[in-house]
């Protein structure tokens, strides 16, 4: 799977990997509802530092697509609310 962090490059992550990023993806839909700006701020640097530690840097001259796509480190709440699907940012 290819993991798209944006403004900072593609990983490429186990699938398996997905259920310990469901967890922190479930913290940040809780906040942003909640209007919990902290909360906010420390599930996505989370889930980006797991994408880091989880992954490897996918080749730079790939043109590979990615399957995921996140928001960078900066992110607001709302920029990231539009992101949401139903499934949060990360589908499962």
């Amino acid at each position: 799977m290819i993991v798209r962090i944006l403004g900072e490059g593609q990983y490429d992550l186990d699938d398996h990997a997905l259920d310990a990023l469901n967890g922190l993806d479930n913290q940040i839909e809780q906040a942003i509802e909640s209007g919990d700006e902290a909360m906010f701020r420390t599930a996505l640097q989370g889930l980006l530092s797991a994408v880091r530690s989880s992954g490897t840097h996918h080749e730079l001259d790939s043109l590979d697509e990615s399957d995921l796509i996140l928001p960078p480190p900066d992110a607001t709440i709302g920029e990231v609310r539009e992101l949401l699907g139903d499934d949060g940012l990360i589908p499962g």
